[in-house]
């Protein structure tokens, strides 16, 4: 782990010849290979494909559990949830990742994008220091664990904040947010196949979900109502 300032700034006029822009890259492009899959299941499967894009709806509003368990009430099978949840979380980390630092170094100046930034920094360094000392494995071990304040975003920000190398913090993050998919991908299989209750534990997961960020999106309403 390297020690020192964090570099905010990318060269101007360069920027996509740096580790984020190719970051950012990826991130589009994975975007729109989604898009692309989610607009041919719409004329040959509506149904799956309205269901692929409420899971990615739900891993955007920080429920990988939720996303999981609405693919399983779909009847998507283990590899197919597994697989699918993991590309949505590799997505989101890429696009996020890369905005976030380039927000901070003024590279994107848009106000909304700027509040969720410095919303994400501040969580972010709220908890860096319980896993400075631990360093990769520290940084494994938040993403994986199944909290509400963990998550592979804020994993991904956090090894930024903490000067880890780009390729240590996305292996990191990447191999932690697997484990954790995985973890919930067993326990949703296990509860279908033994427990007949499984839509009911889904739906308290979502609402749960929901409920947590109903603070956030109300004061997001509430601000851009006054502006």
């Amino acid at each position: 782990m390297k020690k020192g300032p964090i570099k905010f700034a990318p060269p101007k006029g360069k920027i996509y010849q740096t580790p984020e822009g190719m970051i950012l890259w990826g991130g589009v492009l994975l975007a729109v290979v989604l898009m692309a899959m989610i607009t041919w299941f719409a004329v040959t499967d509506p149904p799956k494909a309205g269901n692929l894009l409420l899971a990615f709806l739900a891993h955007i509003f920080g429920g990988r559990a939720a996303g999981i368990g609405l693919c399983f009430m779909a009847g998507f099978n283990f590899g197919w949830t597994l697989l699918y949840n993991f590309y949505l979380e590799i997505l989101i980390v890429c696009l996020a990742y890369s905005v976030f630092i380039l927000s901070m170094s003024n590279h994107i100046k848009f106000k909304w994008v700027m509040t969720v930034s410095i919303a994400m920094k501040n969580k972010a360094e709220k908890h860096k220091n319980k896993i400075e000392k631990y360093g990769w494995l520290g940084l494994f071990f938040f993403v994986m664990l199944p909290l509400p304040v963990t998550g592979p975003v804020t994993g991904s920000i956090m090894g930024y904040l903490l000067n880890i190398h780009v390729g240590r913090n996305f292996s990191a993050v990447f191999l932690g947010t697997f484990a954790a998919i995985l973890s919930w991908v067993v326990f949703f299989d296990f509860l279908e196949q033994h427990v007949h209750v499984i839509q009911y534990v889904i739906m308290a997961i979502v609402f749960i979900v929901l409920l947590s960020h109903l603070k956030t999106i109300k004061r997001w309403i509430c601000k851009h109502k006054k502006t």
